[in-house]
């Protein structure tokens, strides 16, 4: 993973500056989720990496399911990786261009998994707490895990707050172990 990470991240920031130059994030982040989607899929990522086929046959076979959709900034970042041998990469750049759009823009992504639904009231105020701890404007998006018993893990970016209670029932069970 890490690989990809390196190896994506000179063309997420090609196409982050252009964005930026052009003032069309929204545009570019459009762009690259479309195209990671259709190269996340199995079939068309078989293409994609067929080695009997050249750069520009691997870069037409993604533009075309891609039709109209894409600016011609995007299809030439199409063709660049596509002659580098670097379209799988695309769900990687993807995601990087969408870091360095928070980090622009002063946001993170949270993602809230509770054992049970949240009440509008206990997201708000929990998204102001975020707000105020992490300095940055929060998006915040929650998921049920009945498994977690109670409690919550929250996920920003790298940092993960365990407050569940299968979590500290885990963390109590090594305490005792050792």
């Amino acid at each position: 993973m890490a690989e990809l990470t390196t190896l994506a991240r000179p063309y997420a920031k090609a196409a982050f500056a252009e964005a930026q130059e052009k003032n069309a994030l929204e545009a570019w982040s459009d762009d690259l989720s479309v195209l990671a989607a259709f190269a996340a899929d199995a079939d068309l990522a078989k293409i994609l990496v067929h080695p009997s086929l050249t750069a520009e046959q691997q870069a037409a076979a993604l533009l075309d399911v891609c039709g109209d959709k894409l600016n011609d900034a995007a299809k030439n970042l199409v063709a660049v990786l596509a002659e580098n041998k670097r379209l799988s990469l695309l769900p990687e750049v993807s995601v990087l261009f969408e870091e360095l759009k928070a980090q622009l823009q002063n946001t993170v992504d949270v993602v809230v998994t509770t054992a049970f639904e949240m009440t509008d009231a206990q997201q708000n105020k929990l998204a102001e707490s975020l707000k105020a701890k992490l300095k940055c404007d929060v998006r915040m998006s929650s998921e049920i895990d009945e498994s977690l018993i109670g409690g919550a893990i929250i996920r920003a970016g790298d940092l993960v707050i365990d407050g569940s209670l299968t979590g500290k029932l885990s963390k109590l069970a090594e305490a005792m172990n050792s």
